[in-house]
């Protein structure tokens, strides 16, 4: 089960699927999805509607547990990134490259496309 214990609603620069992560959008009240391990991924999208379009209002768990799709098998305790569509992957920097993390897997993930837990954690990890 998931614990958010902080969800924060925002406008969505585009379109946004479940379970994705996001980062700030255009504006101070806007999000849009998060497509590089170098973004400053806030949070993720959880519970809505099976996608949330341009414009339209959204719920971003910033604090707690949460859901995550994967886009790639994830060990659980790794710390989690974002792929090129806002999934879930493991941070594994370059050699002094960093990389912005939303959290650390709660459960692992076998394949893309497992929704697996996450604890919330935001920061950042050098290789």
């Amino acid at each position: 089960m998931a614990n958010p214990l902080l969800a924060v609603n925002f406008i969505a620069d585009a379109a946004i699927s479940n379970n994705r992560l996001v980062k700030f959008g255009t504006g101070d009240r806007n999000v849009a999805v998060a497509t590089a391990a170098t973004d400053s991924i806030i949070g993720v999208v959880n519970e809505m509607p099976a996608g949330i379009a341009t414009g339209e209002r959204v719920d971003v768990v910033r604090v707690g547990i949460a859901w995550v799709e994967a886009g790639a098998a994830i060990t659980r305790g790794s710390l989690i990134t974002s792929d090129a569509v806002g999934r879930a992957v493991t941070a594994a920097p370059a050699a002094g490259v960093n990389n912005r993390i939303i959290g650390v897997a709660d459960e692992s993930a076998t394949a893309a496309g497992d929704v697996i837990r996450f604890v919330i954690e935001p920061g950042s990890v050098q290789g």
